[in-house]
């Protein structure tokens, strides 16, 4: 079928043990908790503001839930007639929770598991419309941090793996609809923070991640992924009771390389994405809220392939 679902400021010293703000966007935390495995732009989820960026030793324990409705048929760089693909909607609900843990300034480990909940509506032989729902657990990441090449741990790079633990085998689901990708994929991201103004009230950070699977079914081997992300922030305000409000923008540039395999759709699957984010975080001492929507604003996909328009994100996280 042809488808596709279509993821700073300047570091103190080391005294705090819990993740900075913007911790938890997105594609949040180095794992925007939804394991990827569909063909659609879900990795946009991935890699968003909250990088769990780590500042100190310690750690941080994580729930997010986030949103997308794919109900547009695109081809190329313009919305297209939705009778030009079978798959009509997807909609997706996904949720996971996480932990990251610093165990010096230089190292640390996370782990995301994700549970996705997901409809999608496809026509049958006959031309009609049929919908199918499935609920289950999603592809688990583990990750492994290093943060040592500057002592204010603004500089990092982080490596691991996306395991294939999320069903794949759901008979009235495509391959890339899948809530598993069947695939195991290795994980390779960098980032980096900085300040924009003289007095720290305004900052930026990057972010990067290549997703490359090493290992998966005949049938279907998603394609390599690409994302990319830049973003700014204002310090915030703090209110009397103690609480900080940080405002958030960030864009978002995602490649995706054609699927292959024996039911793999490579000419209806692939593309280039870029989304812009707003979003705003409220820190009330090691509790952190973040909450984002996203607003793709360009698309080229290869054949036709069903898009979301908006995303939607948010995080609850506390620091330890």
């Amino acid at each position: 079928m042809s488808t596709t679902h279509s993821p700073a400021k300047a570091i103190p010293a080391p005294r705090r043990k819990r993740a900075t703000p913007l911790a938890f966007a997105l594609a949040a935390t180095f794992v925007s908790g939804t394991a990827l495995g569909c063909a659609c732009g879900c990795g946009v989820f991935d890699v968003g503001t909250g990088a769990m960026f780590p500042e100190g030793s310690g750690g941080v324990l994580f729930t997010e839930a986030d949103f997308m409705d794919q109900n547009q048929n695109w081809s190329g760089r313009s919305r297209a007639s939705p009778d030009n693909n079978d798959d009509k909607e997807i909609k997706t609900q996904f949720y996971s929770v996480g932990a990251q843990y610093m165990f010096n300034r230089s190292w640390g480990v996370q782990i995301d598991v994700p549970y996705w909940n997901r409809n999608f509506t496809t026509t049958d032989d006959s031309g009609n419309p049929v919908s199918f729902q499935h609920s289950a657990i999603g592809d688990i990441r583990l990750r492994g941090i290093y943060s040592g090449f500057s002592p204010d741990m603004s500089t990092g790079v982080t490596f691991g793996v996306k395991l294939a633990t999320g069903d794949s085998t759901f008979v009235n689901f495509d391959p890339d609809t899948e809530i598993g990708s069947g695939s195991t994929d290795l994980l390779l991201g960098a980032y980096h923070l900085g300040t924009l103004t003289s007095d720290g009230a305004w900052n930026y950070f990057v972010r990067a991640q290549w997703q490359e699977p090493i290992r998966s079914k005949e049938v279907y081997r998603p394609g390599a992924e690409v994302i990319g992300v830049v973003g700014t922030y204002f310090r915030g305000w703090s209110s009397p009771a103690g609480a900080r409000v940080v405002p958030v923008i960030q864009l978002t540039g995602a490649y995706r390389g054609h699927d292959g395999g024996t039911m793999g759709l490579p000419t209806d699957s692939g593309y280039t994405r870029l989304i812009a984010t707003p979003g705003l975080e409220v820190d009330v001492g090691q509790v952190h809220v973040y909450v984002e929507a996203g607003y793709a604003f360009y698309n080229n996909m290869r054949g036709n392939q069903l898009v979301a328009k908006q995303l939607y994100k948010i995080n609850l996280s506390y620091g330890f």
